[in-house]
C-alpha cells in the first residue's frame, strides 16, 4: 500500500484524493494546509489525518509520497522538506515559479533516488496519446504549423478572493504560467523542443499584478511555426483548442478530444473524432 500525503486544502486537493481512492494500492493518509476548517473537511471526507504545520505532517505514520497542490511559490520549498524525509513528490504544475527553485527540488530528489512529477494530466488523455503516437509515426508527414489557444475567462473575484492568484510572489504569473502551462506541455511533448520565442503580455482586464493576455511565435527545433495564445480576459470563455499542419494533413484538437481529422491518406481504421463517437 502507498500512503500518500496531500499539501493543500484547495479544490485541487479533493481531485487529487478521489484520484487516489480510485487507485488500487494506494491510500490518503493525511492532508497539510493553512485553512483548518477546509483540511478538517478533506480529512473527514477521506478518512485521514489533518494538519495545519508541515513538521508534523512530514512526522506522521506512515507515509510514502506526497502530492503538492499549494500555491506555485511554495512548491520547490515544501518539495524539498518532503524530499529530505525520503518521501517520493508529485506536484502541481507549475514544479515552481523560478528556475533556480525548480532546479533545487530536482537536485534534490535526484540526490536522494527519489520519483519527481508534474501533473500534466493532459498527455494521457486517450486522445492525446493518439495524437501523439500518429505525429511520432509520420501520420502527419513534415510539421509546418500549430497554433495553441486557451482563450478562457475568469471573473474578478476568482482573484480577488484567493491569497496568492496573480501575485508574482506566490502565482508567479498568471494566464500563461497558470492556465496556459498544460497547452505548453502538450506542444512540447508532440512536436519538441522551442528554439526561439517572441511574445507579448498585457493585465488587460484584471486588477492583478501578472498577465491575463499573452501571445507568442514559437520557432520549433524540427522546423515548423506556431503561435500560443493564453488569456484569463476572454468573456464569457472558449475550450483549448490546438491546431496541427503538416504535409500529410490538419489535427485540431479541443479540450482533450480531436475534433477533426483532415488527412491525405487515411490511416487504416481511421481516426475516429468526437463528432464520430
Amino acid at each position: 500500500m502507498i500512503n500518500f500525503g496531500i499539501i493543500g486544502g484547495g479544490g485541487i486537493s479533493e481531485t487529487h484524493a478521489r484520484a487516489v481512492a480510485e487507485t488500487e494500492g494506494a491510500t490518503v493518509s493525511a492532508f497539510l494546509g493553512a485553512n483548518h476548517e477546509k483540511v478538517a473537511q478533506l480529512g473527514a471526507r477521506h478518512n485521514a489525518a489533518t494538519f495545519t504545520d508541515i513538521g508534523s505532517f512530514l512526522n506522521h505514520k506512515p507515509l510514502d509520497a506526497v502530492m503538492i497542490g499549494s500555491p506555485s511559490g511554495l512548491h520547490a520549498q515544501q518539495g524539498i522538506e518532503c524530499a529530505r524525509r525520503g518521501l517520493h513528490v508529485l506536484v502541481e504544475k507549475p514544479i515552481d515559479i523560478t528556475v533556480e527553485q525548480a532546479d533545487a527540488l530536482i537536485g534534490e530528489c535526484d540526490q536522494r533516488n527519489l520519483k519527481l512529477a508534474v501533473c500534466f494530466q493532459d498527455r494521457f488523455a486517450s486522445d492525446s496519446v493518439r495524437l501523439k503516437e500518429l505525429i511520432d509515426n509520420g501520420g502527419l508527414g513534415k510539421l509546418i504549423l500549430v497554433s495553441g489557444r486557451v482563450k478562457w475567462y475568469r471573473p474578478p473575484e476568482y482573484y480577488a478572493g484567493s491569497r496568492w492568484r496573480g501575485r508574482l510572489d506566490l502565482d508567479g504569473g498568471g494566464a500563461l504560467m497558470n492556465q496556459g502551462v498544460h497547452t505548453i506541455d502538450l506542444l512540447l511533448w508532440l512536436l519538441g523542443d522551442v528554439e526561439r520565442v517572441y511574445a507579448k503580455s498585457l493585465t488587460a482586464l484584471h486588477d492583478i499584478e501578472s498577465e491575463d493576455t499573452l501571445v507568442a511565435t514559437l520557432e520549433f527545433a524540427n522546423g515548423a511555426v506556431g503561435t500560443l495564445e493564453a488569456a484569463t480576459s476572454v468573456y464569457p470563455g472558449y475550450d483549448r483548442r490546438i491546431e496541427i499542419t503538416g504535409s500529410e494533413g490538419t489535427i485540431i484538437f479541443e479540450h482533450d478530444r480531436i475534433v477533426a481529422a483532415d488527412l491525405k491518406n487515411p490511416l487504416p481504421g481511421g481516426i475516429q473524432t468526437s463528432q464520430d463517437a
